[in-house]
C-alpha cells in the first residue's frame, strides 16, 4: 500500500462511517477507481477502531453512566427499572446477531461480499428501503420508549451491514424509523450499538491487516495503518457531532439520492469495464 492509498482511505473511512452510505463500500469503491486494487475487510475493520474511538470519546459520559448502572443493576433491583440499565442490556442483545453472522460468514465477507455489482446494487437498493422508511416511520418515539425488541431488531438490522454498501448506520437508522423512533434517538443508539461489534471486529483483523487475503490486495506497513486510523478518528469526531445535529432537523433523503447516484455510477463503470469487480 502506498501512503496516499492510506491517507485517502482513511480520510473515506472518516467521512463516510457514521452517515447512512456504508464505509466499507465506499472503501472498496475508492480502492478499485483510484488504486486499481482492494485494500481489504481487514483495512477496513482496523481503521474503523479510529472511528469508534471517536465514539467512545464522544459519548463517553453517556457510555460510562449506562456500564456504571448496569453493573450496578445486576445487584441491585432498584435500578432496573433505569433506562441507562436496561440500554446497557439493549446494546448487549443487540449485538449478538453481528456477531454470530460474522462468525457463521467471516469468509465470505472477505470474498464474494466484496464483489463490486453486490455493492453497487446493495447501495441502490437500500437506499430504497431507507427512503421508505424516512417516508412510512412517524417518529413519535424517543430514547425513554425503547424497548427490548427495537434493540433486536435494529441489531439485525445492523447485522446486514457486513455486505459492503447496505451501511452499519443506514440500516439501523432505516430500521429505528420502521419502528417509529425518531431520527436522533435512532442515531443515537446506532452509535451506541457500534462500539461491541466494531472494537471485537477490528481487534480480531489486526492479525490479518498486514498480510493480503487474495491477489489483487494491498497490505499496509503498521505506521501506515496507524496514521490511517488516527485521520479517521479526527475526521469521525466531527462527524458524529455533525450527524448528530442534521438528523434532528433534517430528512435523510439527500443520502438516499447520493447512494442512488454512487451505486449507478459503479454499475455504469463496471458495464464498460472502466474497473474491476473483483
Amino acid at each position: 500500500m502506498t501512503w496516499v492509498e492510506a491517507i485517502v482511505l482513511g480520510i473515506v473511512q472518516g467521512l463516510t462511517e457514521f452517515l447512512p452510505v456504508s464505509s466499507s463500500g465506499h472503501l472498496r469503491i475508492t480502492s478499485a477507481i483510484f488504486f486499481d486494487r482492494d485494500a481489504g475487510a481487514s483495512f477496513t475493520a482496523v481503521t474503523q477502531l479510529g472511528t469508534e474511538a471517536a465514539v467512545l470519546i464522544y459519548f463517553a459520559k453517556d457510555i460510562w453512566r449506562i456500564t456504571r448502572t448496569w453493573l450496578v443493576g445486576l445487584r441491585d433491583k432498584s435500578v432496573r427499572a433505569s433506562l441507562d440499565y436496561r440500554m446497557g442490556w439493549y446494546v448487549i442483545v443487540g449485538s449478538i446477531p453481528i456477531g454470530l453472522f460474522g462468525f457463521v460468514f467471516k469468509d465470505q465477507i472477505k470474498t464474494a461480499g466484496r464483489n463490486l455489482w453486490v455493492v453497487s446494487t446493495t447501495l441502490i437498493v437500500f437506499a430504497f428501503v431507507l427512503a421508505f422508511a424516512e417516508y412510512w416511520g412517524r417518529q413519535t418515539r424517543t430514547l425513554e420508549n425503547f424497548r427490548l425488541k427495537d434493540g433486536v431488531v435494529m441489531g439485525f438490522a445492523q447485522a446486514m451491514a457486513l455486505v459492503p454498501g447496505v451501511s452499519r448506520s443506514g440500516g439501523t437508522l432505516t430500521a429505528g424509523l420502521l419502528l417509529n423512533l425518531t431520527r436522533e434517538a435512532a442515531a443515537r443508539y446506532s452509535f451506541l450499538l457500534a462500539i461491541p461489534a466494531v472494537v471485537m471486529s477490528g481487534v480480531f483483523s489486526l492479525g490479518d491487516v498486514f498480510e493480503p487475503s487474495a491477489p489483487g490486495t494491498s497490505a499496509p506497513s503498521v505506521a501506515q495503518m496507524v496514521v490511517a486510523t488516527v485521520i479517521a478518528f479526527g475526521i469521525g469526531y466531527a462527524a458524529i457531532a455533525w450527524l448528530l445535529r442534521y438528523v434532528a432537523h433534517h430528512t435523510l433523503y439527500v443520502f438516499v439520492l447520493y447512494r442512488v447516484a454512487l451505486g449507478t455510477l459503479v454499475l455504469a463503470l463496471l458495464l464498460t469495464n472502466q474497473i474491476s469487480a473483483t
